[in-house]
């Protein structure tokens, strides 16, 4: 009996392993796949703000998210992202203030302050969508960041296409731990654990 246990316990983990693999590799392949396309808004995922200026992560999403608006993309930028432990400046906000001074209209702006993971930005961008009739969007973050980001939104019904921050190629084993942890963060997220 004993013995029969130990091999179910191992196929188990076998399983798992090699199911978190699969949407590791599904991760990777999204992390470099533009899809940007028309859309009724452009969703800039949020990243760290110093003291009101963004961190050079969350600059590089917000350049992309005004490159994609500017070739017309979408007529409408919604920005993410809470106040991560700052007492003044949240992410979403720093991210339309970024905007406003480089020429978009505030009124194009939407901001979303209260999310403090990607499962409640997306929760609250995808309210706030709802309630302005917006269909699709395209999501803005990081390469390995994209894949979650979109299954949260299509889970909600949105129609969501992943375009990627530039930036430099990334390769070696830190990297594929990035998307090991992502698939993990995925795969928790499907089965309804919330972290």
């Amino acid at each position: 009996m004993r013995k029969l246990l130990l091999s179910a316990a191992a196929a188990a983990i076998l399983a798992v392993g090699a199911y978190v693999g699969w949407i590791a590799w599904r991760i990777e392949r999204q992390s470099t796949r533009d899809e940007a396309r028309q859309a009724d808004v452009i969703l800039i995922m949020g990243a760290a703000e110093y003291h009101g200026k963004p961190s050079p992560v969350l600059k590089a999403r917000l350049d992309h998210g005004l490159h994609l608006y500017r070739n017309k993309m979408a007529s409408r930028i919604l920005t993410t992202g809470g106040a991560g432990g700052d007492p003044v400046f949240t992410e979403g906000g720093v991210g339309r203030d970024y905007l406003i001074h480089r020429g978009v209209p505030s009124e194009a702006i939407m901001v979303e302050t209260e999310g403090e993971s990607t499962m409640h930005s997306t929760a609250a961008a995808a309210e706030i969508m709802r309630r302005m009739g917006l269909k699709s969007c395209i999501v803005v973050s990081d390469g390995y960041h994209i894949f979650r980001a979109k299954k949260m939104l299509q889970a909600r019904g949105f129609r969501v296409y992943g375009s990627p921050r530039p930036e430099s190629p990334r390769t070696g084993a830190r990297d594929w731990w990035v998307y090991v942890r992502q698939a993990v963060a995925y795969t928790l997220w499907s089965i309804g654990v919330t972290i």
